[in-house]
């Protein structure tokens, strides 16, 4: 029984020990309460030419501003310019009837579900530097 005892106020010193350690951060140098300074967003003008595709089944680029496009569970904010019934009135271009199929390939009458939400795949194009070194180069045609 003294056994137990005299290993647990054991445990329980290493523990607090352990609990004294200095936290280290992953930034480095930089103290945990301190901010990283933030690099300033790209700006998204409100329109330009779409920019080529650079491999096969690339999501098109969104070639204008989504900061306004409201998309949730109950409006999506694409679909009153891009929907089949309002493209050709607004002059956007449609969305792809491959995005009104279900994973059993199944045509509905509305977007699927697993479609609904664009920004998940499509997001807005800015000239914008790479954020880190990359070699991609586009597939065969692409790019062009």
């Amino acid at each position: 029984m003294k056994g137990k005892y005299v290993v647990s106020a054991l445990l329980a010193a290493v523990v607090s020990l352990a609990a004294f350690a200095e936290v280290t951060s992953l930034r480095g140098a930089q103290e945990i309460g301190e901010t990283n300074a933030v690099a300033p967003i790209k700006p998204v003008p409100k329109m330009q030419d779409k920019l080529a595709l650079e491999f096969v089944h690339q999501p098109p680029l969104i070639p204008h501003s989504t900061e306004m496009v409201q998309i949730n569970p109950s409006n999506n904010g694409c679909l009153q310019c891009h929907d089949v019934d309002k493209y050709r009135r607004t002059g956007a271009p449609r969305v792809s009837p491959t995005h009104y199929m279900d994973s059993n390939n199944k045509i509905l009458s509305d977007v699927a579900p697993r479609r609904y939400f664009c920004l998940q795949c499509h997001v807005s194009q800015a000239d914008a530097a790479p954020l880190v070194e990359n070699t991609f180069k586009p597939a065969g045609k692409f790019g062009q």
